[in-house]
């Protein structure tokens, strides 16, 4: 199956949180959230209480919807943080955050995730001064990512830098906004993760 790529609302609502958070379109999400606080569909109403297993699937689903991976490509992100010293599913989202399709939406380059990762397969982004066009790079501290000249100015990748200017761009961070390159300072922090989420309820689902 490949990437999801319907609308993201009725995924929002289904799983009851904002998967837009943080994006141009976060605040129309917040209200939709407010006005239909229930799933979509004709007995979105009426739903049963969702059972334990429920919410551990659900917790993992708002990860991979909101950073756009796989089940397979998730997966292999647990794996790899199982192997690494630490709380496996802190572990887990610090290597989301370490994705390349991320940094560059974190850094305002891209709008969006989905946006972020078409300018990296589209050859838009440059690591340490070398393209890379591959979303699920993993990027290190030390790393400088940024956008190729010829590139500069696309309209859209102005309006990113904007809008991730006024969301803040996070610690681990740095933005060059004039010069369109970031550095990344650390690791990624637990506690600058966007979307709320309970990561050891991943960790649960996958240890059965």
């Amino acid at each position: 199956m490949g990437r999801y790529t319907g609308p993201k609302w009725r995924i929002a609502r289904r799983l009851g949180v904002n998967i837009y958070v943080g994006e141009e379109k976060s605040q129309k999400g917040k209200s939709i959230l407010d006005r239909r606080p229930f799933p979509p569909g004709q007995h979105g109403r009426s739903r049963r209480k969702i059972s334990y297993y429920g919410r551990q699937l659900m917790e993992k689903q708002k990860v991979k919807y909101y950073y756009g991976v796989r089940e397979r490509q998730f997966r292999r992100f647990y794996e790899m943080a199982e192997r690494m010293r630490g709380q496996t599913g802190e572990n887990l989202l610090k290597l989301l955050e370490s994705r390349l399709d991320n940094v560059v939406y974190r850094l305002g380059f891209g709008k969006s995730h989905r946006h972020a990762r078409q300018l990296v397969v589209h050859g838009h982004i440059l690591v340490n001064g070398k393209k890379v066009d591959r979303p699920s790079y993993l990027v290190k501290p030390g790393d400088v990512i940024e956008v190729k000249e010829k590139s500069r100015d696309i309209p859209q990748i102005k309006e990113g830098m904007e809008l991730a200017q006024r969301r803040g761009i996070p610690s681990w961070l740095e933005l060059d906004a004039e010069n369109f390159k970031g550095i990344v300072k650390a690791e990624p922090t637990r506690e600058e993760v966007e979307i709320p989420v309970e990561e050891h309820l991943i960790v649960e689902l996958y240890s059965k």
